[in-house]
């Protein structure tokens, strides 16, 4: 099995990861990445909290689904606006993630760089080219690629923690 890639690129603008999802359809036909599954966070000046969407278009159903990316997006972008009231709650996700690969300093550096009038393209890929991926992403305006590598068996674990019947 190849070895999966949890990728996100951050946009300076709130439509940047919109638009630049659109190309991730023309890489995977260039075979410069294996689309797992991909989901978008979008963030308008002036607005509270960030919109997210899953792109089943592109990648099915999702091969982790809905439950991982909200409970990603929950730990990121909303957890925090909750306050001690589920800190216990939240200690318990973050260390499930931790174990797969995802760990607080990963959480927090997307928690600080993905604000109010950005957005933000979260990818889990495998054979990915990524200097090929930058290169096409370069019209969109990332200004930031964060990504961890995550071994077969963090992939692995995700699949069976996240697993839709």
């Amino acid at each position: 099995m190849a070895q999966g890639t949890l990728t996100v690129w951050r946009f300076d603008t709130a439509g940047g990861a919109d638009e630049a999802a659109r190309t991730l359809e023309t890489l995977a036909r260039e075979n410069l990445l294996t689309l797992v599954d991909a989901a978008t966070v979008t963030w308008e000046q002036g607005k509270k909290k960030p919109r997210t969407h899953q792109l089943t278009s592109m990648s099915g159903a999702g091969a982790l689904g809905g439950a991982f990316w909200g409970m990603l997006f929950g730990l990121i972008f909303f957890m925090p606006l909750l306050g001690a009231a589920v800190g216990a709650a939240t200690g318990a996700v973050a260390g499930s993630m931790a174990d797969v690969g995802i760990d607080d300093g990963f959480i927090n550096k997307i928690r600080d760089q993905v604000t109010p009038g950005t957005s933000a393209l979260f990818l889990m890929t495998t054979d990915v080219v990524v200097d090929k991926v930058q290169d096409a992403f370069v019209a969109h305006g990332p200004s930031e690629l964060i990504f961890t590598n995550l071994t077969s068996e963090q992939e692995s674990a995700l699949r069976q923690v996240f697993e839709q019947d």
